[in-house]
């Protein structure tokens, strides 16, 4: 009952694993947090070509040939995520599988 409670406690150990997990969830949220304008999230031409796996010189060219929207604020290039979805999505084509006779 009168149990001393140190660094080597199990009710320590385990407490504080319990607090480290919180800590990487809540790393986790941060990093990914995006903030929202008018409820619409903004993306930088590196992270953008990043989840598309292009290269930023790639879309530079879709922009130049009108294939995907953007903002130009100064030197800096914004894609809103609702312009990159509309334009995978009109790049979408439906699979087909040839059928042997």
């Amino acid at each position: 009952m009168n149990e001393l409670i140190n660094k080597d406690s199990e009710w320590i150990i385990h407490f504080m694993g319990s607090l480290d997990r919180l800590l990487d969830s809540f790393e986790h949220l941060t990093v990914n947090y995006r903030p929202t304008l008018n409820g619409e999230r903004f993306f930088t031409d590196k992270e953008v070509s990043a989840r598309l796996k292009v290269s930023r010189r790639t879309l530079q060219d879709y922009r130049n040939e009108g294939r995907i929207a953007y903002i130009q604020l100064g030197g800096k290039i914004l894609y809103r995520e609702s312009d990159i979805e509309r334009m995978l999505a009109d790049g979408y084509r439906s699979a087909y599988r040839l059928t042997g006779t």
